[in-house]
């Protein structure tokens, strides 16, 4: 079984789907194909935004502060019971870090396959959303760079928000 797995993930990995191994403390997903793309949204040029967000340490930490602060949010602490968490704040970290710019490639689904399942609402989404700028305060993200990202994240709305 071992070695008809690991022909099957020599056979799929060049072509960029994602395989039934996940990364360590990580739960199995379904393949998909892993594609920046994915990440929903085109980086910014340059790196002053990626700066601003104080490099990658920075962008863990607002993707931390953010996920606490939604667990502890009774709003949509519901959604994110069934969460495979570690998956969520690795992808999380991932997807800013390649639309701000820095060194990151997005190796998640895409928005609209990811939500999918959610059934999340609008009210839910601004919520989330408020608990991001929360972190990026936190963090001392200046105001203006905090405004860049949120206007690069809110065309996912259509994908994310299902009912």
């Amino acid at each position: 079984m071992k070695t008809r797995t690991l022909l099957l993930a020599a056979l799929i990995l060049p072509l960029g789907f994602a395989v039934a191994e996940p990364p360590p403390g990580e739960q199995p997903v379904d393949p998909y194909e892993v594609s920046n793309a994915n990440a929903g949204a085109d980086p910014f040029e340059g790196t002053a935004l990626f700066e601003a967000f104080n490099g990658e340490a920075g962008i863990g930490r607002i993707v931390d502060d953010m996920v606490d602060r939604n667990l502890a949010d009774p709003r949509i602490k519901d959604i994110f019971a069934a969460s495979d968490l570690v998956r969520l704040r690795r992808t999380l970290k991932e997807q800013f870090c390649y639309i701000l710019n820095g060194p990151c490639d997005y190796t998640g689904m895409d928005m609209k396959s990811s939500h999918a399942d959610h059934g999340i609402t609008n009210r839910e989404f601004n919520a989330l959303v408020e608990n991001l700028q929360l972190a990026m305060n936190t963090e001392g993200v200046p105001f203006r760079a905090q405004n860049k990202l949120l206007a690069k994240l809110a065309p996912m709305q259509r994908d994310v928000v299902t009912r």
